[in-house]
């Protein structure tokens, strides 16, 4: 438990960074990221497992880099879903879901 309370506090903390780094990402503030991370693992959990079995062909094809398209698509979906939190493009959505898979793939290593 303690793990995954660390792992959403860091993504958290990624979130926010990123927001003050970007041009074109609006986070209220830590506790709004930290909300972006709870709601973005829950929907990576639920609907991005299952649109990443449906795509394995893709995957494939891609040398997984197709992951980042799913990625794209889920924050972009976490993005309709919290009010305080806003991303503006397709470009800045890819390139925040880029470095948050990057950031969350080290953290399932290291918790």
């Amino acid at each position: 438990m303690f793990d995954l309370i660390m792992h959403f506090l860091l993504l958290g903390l990624v979130i926010f960074a990123l927001a003050e780094m970007m041009p074109g990402i609006n986070v209220r503030n830590y506790g709004t990221a930290l909300l972006v991370a709870v709601v973005y693992g829950l929907i990576n959990v639920t609907a991005g497992n299952a649109l990443q079995l449906l795509a394995v062909p893709l995957m494939i094809l891609s040398l997984g880099l197709f992951t980042f398209i799913i990625n794209t698509a889920l924050l972009w979906a976490t993005d309709q879903l919290i009010e305080d939190f806003n991303i503006e493009g397709l470009g800045t959505t890819l390139g925040a879901a880029v470095v948050i898979t990057i950031a969350d793939t080290a953290l399932d290593w290291l918790f």
